[in-house]
């Protein structure tokens, strides 16, 4: 009847009572699932209006079969459900007695389906229910009918499709970054992590060149690589080399002294005290021992070639991050140099620079300079706001064009400032050297290493008395040296070049402006 309406444009009303499909044996070998499903499909590519209306029950499947129209309105006192209240209140509680709680939490009312989106509008019944005066139900469901045909008469064929598709498309919804309630969480299934060891190096070296082709191509065409295919690698690289560094140990038999120095270094971490210096002795010990046998040990070429995979990889993920980050950097500084109103104003000076007749830097008037300079600098702020919304650290270096032969030979200083440089580094590697400082190095590693990606405030605190004790050292041993006299004379020569420079003023004084992209975890 539906084709034969939808053949001749006729609309479709259909009228839903019913408390679901009968879900026996006898249904299912007439084919009933087959039939709901025939009657769905089509009534989504029917080209005429369809409105229906529940008059009384309408229940899962058998209400579905005929109620896939453009609007869909219910009697004041009608109900449209997934499952009937007993039903829910079986599976849900393991009783039926708790129909009215499940009748509740399915919000199968005409007002609860409306706020859902799911019916479009409320037919009124009399006091006492529909039965009570059939006829002036009937007049109001009539008129219900009539509004809603005008408003979808006036859609043409397609318009009338997109809507019924619509309807349906925006009931329900989901949310994200909601954080999972810890009871739900603790009954979910645990992601099933894959067991390494199970894979052979030449299953691995396969993964890991077929990659590789992926980048190389992704370089030759310009196009961007999906970083997921390459994590997943990198991950399942890192639990090979730790399972063969695991394994390793064990042929080595140092698996037990490991256990030990791992129960002691928790006990050490556990408050907030620095860790002990003969604990450090221990496992500086440890390692030592383990460096200079493991190349003695069975599985020490395959470690040595899923290491060397893994830090192929690396590499390749660093130079594609830095080579996107310049992408970005180039084309956020394009759109910054394409404004309209700086591109006004560099065409501007061009045009005075020109209309001056200056050949040279030097021949240009000191304002003109000046519009220059000041328009170099609102450029350069704007690219420096540019690269800081991105994240970068920016560090803004300020230099002046002096003849420095006539205060200080260039050679001089420079020569002077590498050979001070030199001594500086000379005295830090000292430093670092030393027994003290060493352990404080060691300890402050461990302390990042078990902290991880998100150290919490007790990691945080101890991380950075760490580094400060560290910087103290090495502050302490260069102030305490000839360095420091050195160091403040050479300065204060530099200066004295700079503020006759700046009293000068000169044009060829360059901003260059120097990028700090932030250092990985690694």
């Amino acid at each position: 009847m539906m084709y034969y309406a939808d053949h001749h444009g006729f609309p479709i009303i259909t009228f839903i009572d019913t408390p679901g499909a009968f879900a026996d044996l006898k249904s299912e070998e007439l084919g009933q699932g087959e039939a709901i499903a025939h009657n769905l499909r089509t009534m989504f590519g029917l080209k005429v209006p369809i409105v229906s209306i529940v008059i009384g029950e309408g229940g899962s499947g058998g209400a579905l079969a005929i109620g896939c129209a453009n609007k869909l309105l219910m009697l004041e006192n009608a109900v449209f459900y997934v499952a009937s209240p007993e039903a829910c209140a079986a599976i849900l509680w393991k009783s039926a007695k708790a129909s009215p709680k499940a009748a509740e939490k399915l919000r199968i009312t005409g007002t609860e389906l409306c706020k859902l989106q799911i019916a479009d509008g409320i037919i009124p019944e009399p006091l006492g229910g529909a039965h009570v005066d059939p006829s002036w139900t009937s007049q109001q469901i009539k008129a219900a009918i009539v509004e809603s045909m005008n408003e979808l008469k006036e859609m043409n064929t397609e318009d009338l499709l997109k809507h019924r598709m619509l309807k349906f498309r925006k009931i329900g919804g989901f949310q994200e970054g909601i954080p999972i309630d810890p009871k739900r969480k603790v009954n979910m299934k645990k992601k099933e992590e894959p067991m390494a060891g199970q894979i052979s190096d030449k299953e691995l070296e396969g993964e890991v060149e077929k990659l590789k082709q992926q980048i190389l191509k992704a370089k030759e065409s310009s196009t961007e690589l999906s970083e997921s295919g390459l994590n997943e690698m990198i991950a399942k690289l890192k639990r090979e080399v730790d399972h063969e560094f695991n394994e390793a140990v064990k042929a080595m038999g140092l698996n037990e002294r490991l256990e030990m120095l791992r129960e002691e270094f928790s006990k050490a971490n556990s408050g907030d005290q620095i860790m002990h210096p003969g604990l450090m002795d221990k496992i500086d010990k440890l390692i030592d021992e383990f460096n200079q046998g493991l190349s003695e040990a069975p599985n020490y070429a395959s470690l040595k070639n899923k290491l060397g995979m893994l830090k192929d990889l690396c590499r390749a993920k660093n130079e594609e991050k830095v080579a996107s980050l310049k992408l970005e950097i180039n084309k956020k500084f394009n759109e910054v140099l394409d404004r309209p109103e700086i591109k006004q104003k560099m065409e501007a000076l061009k045009a005075e620079v020109e209309s001056s007749g200056a050949t040279s830097s030097e021949d240009i008037d000191e304002e003109l300079k000046k519009k220059i300079l000041q328009t170099r600098k609102e450029i350069e702020a704007e690219l420096v706001q540019v690269l800081e919304s991105m994240g970068l650290g920016v560090e803004t270096v300020k230099s002046v064009s002096v003849d420095l032969s006539q205060q200080i030979p260039l050679p001089d200083v420079k020569g002077r400032i590498e050979n001070l440089n030199e001594k500086v580094n000379q005295k830090i590697e000292e430093v670092m050297h030393s027994p003290d400082v060493k352990n404080l190095v060691e300890t402050l590693k461990m302390e990042v290493a078990k902290a991880g990606n998100i150290p919490d405030s007790a990691s945080k605190s101890k991380i950075e008395a760490l580094e400060q004790q560290i910087r103290m050292k090495v502050s302490d041993a260069i102030n305490s040296s000839e360095l420091k006299e050195e160091l403040e004379e050479l300065t204060g020569e530099i200066l004295k070049v700079n503020e006759s420079s700046l009293q000068n003023g000169s044009l060829k004084g360059d901003s260059p402006v120097e990028v700090n992209v932030p250092a990985s975890n690694s």
